[in-house]
């Protein structure tokens, strides 16, 4: 029978020495070859497909605005920061980018929809859009939009939105639209109305402040109708009722001006 002889340990690691090498030559030119191919002038990003909300976006200045900012190619393309890229322009909420074979990327746009304007102490106005985010855009483009304003502390935009958005159809009943939403730093709600009528709603829970303004908004007529005269200013931060002041009446009794809950 014949002798199987071992192989010498020696000669075993010299050829798992020259698989490994020969392993890491054949990756190291893989890796070349891919670079240098996604390093192609045919592979250079060369068009841009934009669809989605575009009605402020002019479709030629997004390109040119985005364009600039974009470096590499299909393969190298960072799309974080293309998507950044676009986000980066005016009237872009949100853009999501995706490659499209073999030198172009595709973009979805999603504007903002402005549905307010943020008023600042510095004069430097902003805008609302339907999500409550305060993003900055030429305010030419909405000048004719009557937008109503918001003021209110840095970060609460989301939160005036919505109250609004419950305020308004409450007030309308007023004959009057909402021109004005105020909320002091001590969470103090205030209302001017483009009829120029003043509301002070005062603090508390969204509910709670919604209930004075409702219980007011159903019994004011009951007041302005005693006297046939308008009502310039209301007052509901009383605890037993609102206090009112009247076109043309500047001093009422204490009973008066108290209209019950």
């Amino acid at each position: 029978m014949a002798k199987v002889h071992a192989i010498p340990t020696d000669v075993r690691l010299m050829r798992v020495t020259a698989n490994l090498l020969l392993a890491g030559a054949v990756t190291t030119l893989l890796v070349a070859g891919i670079v240098w191919l996604a390093r192609q002038p045919m592979f250079v990003i060369r068009g841009i497909r934009l669809d989605g909300d575009l009605a402020r976006s002019n479709v030629s200045a997004v390109r040119a605005n985005a364009a600039s900012q974009l470096a590499g190619t299909f393969f190298t393309l960072d799309l974080q920061r293309a998507r950044a890229a676009f986000e980066s322009v005016p009237w872009v909420r949100r853009a999501s980018v995706s490659r499209l074979w073999p030198n172009r990327i595709a973009v979805h746009l999603e504007e903002h929809r402005p549905v307010a304007l943020w008023a600042t102490a510095e004069g430097n106005d902003r805008l609302v859009n339907a999500h409550g985010e305060v993003f900055d855009a030429n305010l030419g483009d909405v000048e004719d939009a009557g937008l109503v304003t918001f003021s209110g502390p840095e970060g609460s935009a989301s939160q005036m939105l919505a109250m609004y958005v419950r305020l308004a159809p409450l007030l309308a009943r007023l004959q009057g639209e909402v021109a004005t939403l105020k909320l002091s730093r001590r969470g103090s709600w205030r209302v001017v109305l483009d009829t120029g009528q003043v509301i002070e709603l005062g603090r508390g829970a969204d509910d709670e402040v919604l209930a004075r303004c409702e219980r007011f908004v159903r019994t004011v007529a009951q007041v302005t109708g005693r006297y046939q005269r308008k009502l310039e200013y209301a007052d509901l931060r009383h605890a037993d009722g609102y206090a009112v002041r009247m076109m043309g009446i500047t001093t009422v009794s204490p009973a008066t001006p108290l209209a019950s809950k």
